[in-house]
């Protein structure tokens, strides 16, 4: 199978690890809009791939059996239409799009032209998230009856106020830019998707940053620790109007209740996970384990303070390892139309959630009904 990519900076380089030529996997054209990357695919695969600033030349090709899609999220809905009316498969980066009717319009179109689609939740392929899956379907803790996630970002002024994230017109929020994952985790651990939600935030820190970059100047995004305290942060976007705190309160429609809370100036990075169940509880700490840090899986399942804290080994790949294997998923998908991830229709309903949670908090904290999908395509 030959496949291109779209967005192939970034995120995007994922897609080198889809590059398999002795397993039938073969890169063909990658596009972006930045030269840099186009060096950077010659340097590592030769001349015979190609690059391109144009997208459409990408769809075009008649070589073509899939594309990764890793492009701005307000650009995933075009994209993936497009490729998905040209008969490709297509592995689409989270979060799905930016608004519930464009997730709908990418599902329509999949139905349509009987196309296959592959969302890509690397969160799912954490070892961490697995191993709590693992202890949930093993009803360790009995019936899963409440979920709280509380999610610190040390680098959200590096990575989302320097660029188009920090604009509403381009993310919608950074609610949904960031718990598109979280809200999946939550959905995929309750066993449902959520029927109504509640939202709570604003712009709290960020917006008192008066050191801008000019609306035509390039910044560079890097992590930069040395970037602190957050007020002190510098060449900051000219547009901010999405919040930099949020918290949305979750019913699910089997019953299950959960909460998500939204951080992004931190001195600490983590995801904090508690299940509590009718049995017992389960938290973690650390997303996965690196050179440097140890994540774990505790769980209670008796009165007091003991517990069994399950260590997770490292594992080689970025992003824990997550990343390889959501990629080997996508390809095994290609091939027999299963997969271990999220399905199209766990993506939109994540997307679904945030976006109605950001209505919610930009509405006083009006409750709101998540909207059922347009039309559940036959999309896999």
């Amino acid at each position: 199978m030959h496949f291109g990519v779209i967005g192939a900076g970034g995120r995007g380089s994922i897609a080198k690890l889809a590059h398999r030529p002795d397993d039938g996997f073969e890169l063909k054209i990658v596009c972006d809009t930045r030269h840099e990357v186009h060096n950077e695919y010659r340097q590592e695969f030769g001349d015979q791939v190609i690059a391109t600033d144009d997208w459409r030349q990408v769809i075009a090709r008649d070589d073509l059996d899939a594309v990764f899609i890793a492009t701005p999220d307000y650009l995933h809905e075009e994209h993936a239409v497009a490729a998905l009316e040209r008969g490709l498969a297509v592995y689409l980066e989270k979060p799905m799009a930016i608004t519930v009717e464009g997730c709908d319009r990418i599902l329509q179109t999949a139905e349509r032209h009987g196309g296959r689609l592959y969302v890509g939740h690397n969160m799912r392929f954490f070892p961490v998230m697995r191993k709590i899956k693992e202890l949930i379907d093993a009803k360790t803790i009995g019936t899963v009856q409440a979920i709280w996630c509380r999610h610190f970002i040390d680098y959200g002024g590096d990575a989302y106020f320097k660029d188009w994230h920090s604009e509403q017109r381009y993310s919608t929020s950074l609610l949904l830019q960031k718990a598109s994952h979280d809200i999946d985790m939550i959905h995929w651990f309750a066993g449902g998707h959520t029927r109504r939600t509640v939202g709570m935030g604003k712009l709290s820190v960020y917006n008192q940053v008066n050191n801008r970059r000019a609306s035509d100047e390039k910044v560079s995004v890097v992590f930069d620790k040395a970037n602190w305290p957050p007020l002190a942060q510098t060449k900051l976007s000219p547009v901010i109007d999405v919040e930099d705190h949020s918290m949305i309160l979750m019913q699910l429609d089997n019953g299950v209740q959960a909460s998500y809370q939204q951080c992004h100036y931190t001195p600490d990075s983590h995801r904090n996970y508690t299940i509590i169940g009718t049995e017992g509880r389960i938290e973690n700490q650390g997303d996965y384990s690196t050179e440097s840090h140890q994540a774990e899986v505790n769980l209670w399942t008796n009165r007091g303070d003991q517990h069994e804290t399950i260590r997770i080994p490292s594992t080689p790949g970025t992003h824990g390892g997550a990343d390889p294997e959501v990629v080997a998923d996508f390809l095994r998908f290609l091939e027999t139309g299963h997969t271990h991830g999220a399905s199209p229709l766990d993506a939109r309903m994540s997307v679904a959630t945030g976006v109605m949670a950001t209505q919610s908090l930009r509405a006083g904290s009006q409750p709101y009904d998540v909207p059922a999908v347009a039309h559940r395509g036959n999309a896999h």
